[in-house]
């Protein structure tokens, strides 16, 4: 039987909202132009697969702050999670397969066979 971990609050709320920020910010990016700055399209076929981008009207202002807000606070998080005092606790073998546990804490657990 796999081994349960009794996470803290504040630890628990800082991951399932490192969790929300990093979906934030991926969905973000796939909306935006592909270069921040203005650029021409181009078509590349020399390596070893063909790299097509049509031109990108760059971003703007609001979302270059909007991505910067969200990447700080994704930077934020992840290091209250990594730092947390929790891990202390932890002893270095066990270490990896707890922060598995607590990356997947929030998904439904699977039912046993």
């Amino acid at each position: 039987m796999a081994a349960t971990y009794d996470f803290p609050s504040d630890l628990l709320a800082g991951q399932e909202e490192l969790h929300q920020v990093r979906a934030e910010l991926l969905a973000l990016l796939k909306r935006l132009p592909w270069s921040v700055e203005p650029l021409d399209g181009f078509t590349d076929d020399t390596g070893w697969r063909k790299v097509e981008r049509p031109a990108s009207p760059g971003w703007t202002d609001d979302e270059q702050r909007e991505v910067e807000k969200l990447r700080r606070r994704e930077r934020e998080l992840a290091v209250f999670v990594s730092c947390h005092r929790f891990w202390s606790e932890v002893t270095t073998e066990a270490t990896v397969d707890t922060r598995m546990r607590l990356k997947h804490v929030h998904e439904e657990p699977l039912p046993e066979t």
